[in-house]
């Protein structure tokens, strides 16, 4: 009799352990990819000893699992589709970077001359110049030399391309898709450059057929890209030197990212990176009325308006703010945090310029908030440039636990690009249109919380409001 039992008991003994053995198993290997360093360095990224394991993607891993992990119980306490915080929703598209653009597109052996980029603006701007500048310098078959960071009064900045970024680094990593020099030959260097500013064209037009003549000319021209051109429009291989200058080539000085990882152990972790936009100059260039501000805001922005941007008013105001063309205020943006889930308790590190106004509305509410310069020694923020400043910002928020920004400028835009490059996809920018159109509708209160709550959700778990370059990134259904 015993005999007969045996097997069965040996046969459901294993039946039993298997669940376990599966889940200990994927856990393992769910550790051991995590904590491992990635293959390839991406931009601003931490050094692999940083990386930690984020809880809330622990709990959702073991969700799925069989067995015990996979009890009731756990899946009503942890369940993303029962859980009112934003992060905690299951997502059915992400986005990742295309793998065709990551094997370069040889270029012929004879360059057409040489192209310097000149690049206006603070670091946000300039960056972009430079990613649009890479992919000409391939479209024209140039061989481009290291870029130019013009001196900007307004931005109160006269750093240059070496100081922010890595110049050696920056050549070998573009090396395959566009040839960069630090120097250029002798005859060629005594010369000023031909400057071709694309900056005013309107509309689609052809580098090769506006631009190529110059360089054939001159040999040596400096050119300022033109800032709504079509990338799509592109030839393969100028698309690839795009993608590969702006997302995989650029990183910050050794210098610079020192400052960053000291300015980022610095913050209580876990935290979320907040780009909050509410600057005098924001504001009024935006034409927005807004009441109930205090009168030194007021002031403040009538003294940035200027003759030319005189406050919308009737139908054209109504039209203008329901199209979500009105920055955020500071009150405004911790109600839809708060409307998302996200705990008034959560350390938070704004990422933003000198002049924010009104913060007192956030700070009310989220009160664990850190600054560059609250943590960082006085002499130190005193004598960084603006482009500095602007750096540390873009590497606390790269490598943030979560992203969150409340305007889609030059900076949200590769912020978030660089998230995906990453793989971090706790990243999201607030729908001013849906704020807007949802409180002209009358809406308040716990109404309007849910409002924003089901907007935000669905373009979250959708994989939407990134705008990433779609010839860069890849959608992929989950």
């Amino acid at each position: 009799m015993w005999s007969t039992a045996a097997p069965w008991c040996a046969h459901h003994r294993i039946r039993l352990l298997l669940p376990a053995l599966s889940a200990l198993f994927f856990v393992s290997v769910l550790f051991f990819f995590l904590a491992s360093p990635r293959s390839s360095p991406s931009f601003f990224a931490v050094p692999a000893s940083r990386y930690t394991l984020c809880p809330d993607l622990l709990y959702q891993v073991l969700w799925t699992l069989p067995g015990s992990y996979g009890s009731p119980a756990l899946r009503r306490e942890h369940s993303p589709a029962g859980s009112r915080l934003i992060w905690a929703q299951r997502r059915v598209a992400e986005w990742r970077p295309c793998g065709w653009w990551r094997t370069a597109i040889p270029a012929p052996p004879t360059r057409n001359g040489y192209i310097r980029i000149d690049c206006y603006g603070g670091l946000n701007q300039l960056r972009r110049d430079l990613c649009d500048g890479i992919a000409v310098a391939r479209l024209l078959n140039a061989t481009m030399v290291l870029p130019r960071f013009e001196v900007a009064a307004y931005w109160n900045e006269s750093s240059g391309f070496a100081d922010v970024f890595d110049v050696d680094y920056f050549i070998e990593q573009t090396r395959g898709y566009v040839e960069v020099v630090k120097d250029i030959p002798e005859e060629i260097s005594l010369k000023e450059p031909f400057n071709v500013d694309c900056r005013k064209r309107k509309g689609h037009f052809d580098y090769v057929e506006t631009v190529l003549p110059a360089l054939l000319e001159h040999r040596y021209i400096s050119l300022t890209p033109a800032m709504s051109q079509r990338k799509d429009r592109y030839p393969s291989y100028a698309k690839a030197s795009y993608c590969q200058g702006c997302y995989n080539a650029l990183q910050l000085n050794k210098k610079v990212e020192a400052k960053a990882i000291e300015l980022l152990d610095a913050i209580p972790k876990p935290f979320l990176s907040l780009h909050l936009r509410f600057e005098p100059d924001m504001v009024a260039y935006s034409r927005c009325e807004y009441s109930g501000l205090s009168s030194k805001s007021m002031e403040a922005i009538e003294a940035a308006r200027g003759q030319d941007r005189n406050v919308l008013t009737g139908d054209a105001a109504h039209l203008w703010r329901n199209r979500g063309k009105c920055p955020l205020t500071p009150s405004e943006t911790a109600f839809i945090l708060q409307a998302l889930g996200i705990p008034t308790e959560t350390n938070i590190y704004l990422a933003a310029g000198d002049g924010l106004m009104e913060l007192d509305g956030f700070t009310s509410v989220y009160k664990n908030m850190y600054t560059k310069s609250s943590l960082l020694t006085h002499e130190d923020f005193e004598r960084m440039h603006g482009n500095t400043k602007a750096a540390l910002d873009y590497y606390v928020s790269v490598n943030s636990d979560a992203y969150v920004a409340t305007f889609f400028g030059n900076m949200d835009k590769m912020v978030t690009a660089m998230r995906t490059v990453q793989g971090l996809q706790k990243t999201l920018v607030l729908s001013r249109r849906a704020f807007a159109n949802y409180t002209a509708a009358g809406l308040a209160e716990d109404q309007l919380a849910k409002a924003m709550w089901d907007a935000h959700r669905e373009d979250y778990i959708m994989g939407r409001g990134s705008a990433l370059p779609e010839h860069c990134f890849c959608e992929l259904k989950l």
